[in-house]
C-alpha cells in the first residue's frame, strides 16, 4: 500500500508541474468572494458504504459512513489584515447498516470558527489561501466512552498547477488528555492533502496523509477517487475511498482500520478559485 501511494503522489507532483495556469488577481478574488453565497459546502458531503480489507467480511465488519459539512461566511467585508471571518460545522457518522436494528457505532462532531486570508505575489496574483481556526472535535458521549480534543489550526492551500492543489495543515492541540491521552501518538501534529483533476469536472483524485508523533507506523492514509457519471455539469460524483490507518473515528482512534467504501458525494468546490483561469 505505502509503495502505491508514494508512486501516485510522485506522479501527481511531476505531472502538475507540466501544466501551470494563470492565477487570478486580487480584484478577481474579491469579486468572487462577493458573489459566492454566505452558506456553502465546506468539506465533502457523502454517503458511502464498504468492507474491510484486513479482516473477514460480514455484517459486523461492513458498514456505512456519511458526512454532513457546511460553511457560513459571517461577513463579506474585509476585516483588518484583509481577513474574513467564518463558521464551519462537520458531522461524520459510522452506521452499522448491516446489523440488526441498524445501530450507529460512532458520530463525531467538528464545529470551527476561523479567519481566512489570501496571499498574493508581487504582481498581485493569488499565491495561496490560509486559515487560522479554533476547532473542537468530539463524539458527544460521556464516561469512559467520551472522546474529544481541541486545537488551534493553521492551514495553507496553494495550487501546484491549474489541476493540482496542495494543502498543509498543522495544529496546536489541547484539552485531550482526560479521554484520550495518547491521541497525538496516532493523529500527530498535522496533515498534508494533495488533490488533482485528471479530467476537469469529471475525474479527480485526492490523498491525505497523517503521521503520529512516535517513530513507528502509526498514522493514516486516506485516498479518494471521484468520478462524475452525469452528462450535466454538477458537483455530484461517485466516490471510491480507501482509508488505512488510525483515527478514522474517535472511539477507536488507537485501532488500525483498513476500509474500502464507495458511494455518492456532493463534492466541495471551496478551493476551486486556486486553480486559476
Amino acid at each position: 500500500m505505502a509503495k502505491s501511494i508514494k508512486l501516485l503522489l510522485i506522479f501527481i507532483v511531476l505531472y502538475s508541474f507540466t501544466v501551470k495556469g494563470q492565477n487570478i488577481s486580487r480584484k478577481e478574488l474579491k469579486d468572487t468572494l462577493q458573489q459566492i453565497p454566505y452558506f456553502t459546502i465546506h468539506k465533502d458531503n457523502y454517503f458511502i458504504t464498504g468492507v474491510p480489507t484486513n479482516k473477514a467480511i460480514n455484517s459486523n465488519t461492513a458498514n456505512a459512513k456519511y458526512q454532513i459539512s457546511f460553511k457560513q461566511m459571517i461577513t463579506r467585508n474585509v476585516l483588518p489584515w484583509e481577513t474574513y471571518l467564518f463558521l464551519t460545522y462537520s458531522q461524520k457518522a459510522f452506521w452499522d447498516i448491516y446489523k440488526d436494528s441498524y445501530p450507529f457505532e460512532e458520530i463525531n462532531f467538528n464545529p470551527t470558527i476561523g479567519l481566512g486570508k489570501a496571499f498574493f505575489d508581487k504582481n498581485d496574483r493569488l499565491k495561496g489561501f490560509g486559515t487560522l481556526d479554533f476547532e473542537h472535535e468530539s463524539n458527544g458521549r460521556d464516561s469512559i466512552y467520551s472522546r474529544s480534543w481541541n486545537r488551534i489550526s493553521l492551514k495553507y492551500s496553494t495550487n501546484i498547477s491549474s489541476k493540482t492543489i496542495l494543502t498543509i495543515k498543522g495544529w496546536f492541540p489541547f484539552g485531550y488528555k482526560s479521554g484520550n491521552p495518547e491521541l497525538l501518538d496516532y493523529v500527530g501534529l498535522g496533515e498534508v492533502t494533495a488533490s488533482h483533476d485528471f479530467i476537469l469536472n469529471k475525474l479527480s483524485a485526492e490523498i491525505k496523509v497523517r503521521k503520529g508523533l512516535k517513530w513507528d507506523f502509526k498514522g493514516m492514509v486516506r485516498s479518494r477517487l471521484y468520478y462524475r457519471p452525469f452528462k450535466h455539469s454538477s458537483n455530484q460524483y461517485i466516490m471510491l475511498e480507501w482509508f488505512a490507518g488510525y483515527t478514522e473515528n474517535l472511539i477507536n482512534y488507537d485501532q488500525f482500520t483498513s476500509m474500502v467504501r464507495i458511494g455518492y458525494v456532493i463534492k466541495t468546490n471551496e478551493l476551486d478559485f486556486l486553480k486559476g483561469k
